[in-house]
């Protein structure tokens, strides 16, 4: 079942800006690219820096921590099989919506 959360104004997340926001109880960040606007989990999978002040570049996040980088449409690690829990978005009358799994579902 859908939960979607209310997240940001579209003015807040700029075409190739990523964006940190708390949404269900966790960190998720936001990302504007010429492909729409995506969402992932906020925590890098290294050692849980802030993906979401990361630089955004085309599709690509780098962890302002340690330089891991991400692709954002699909939350896979560029050099490995880790990713980054990745959730829907819709924009909706401006605003920007994610789909984040209740506790109960995962």
């Amino acid at each position: 079942m859908p939960n979607w959360i209310d997240v940001a104004a579209e003015a807040d997340c700029q075409l190739g800006q990523a964006l940190e926001v708390v949404a269900a109880k966790r960190m998720v960040a936001v990302y504007h690219t010429e492909e729409g606007y995506f969402a992932t989990d906020g925590m890098c999978a290294h050692q849980g820096g802030p993906v979401g002040q990361g630089e955004l570049c085309g599709n690509i996040v780098t962890c302002p921590w340690h330089g891991w980088q991400y692709d954002v449409t699909s939350g896979k690690h560029l050099l490995s099989s880790i990713h980054l829990d990745c959730y829907p978005v819709k924009v909706e009358d401006g605003r920007i919506w994610v789909d984040i799994p209740s506790d109960d579902e995962g």
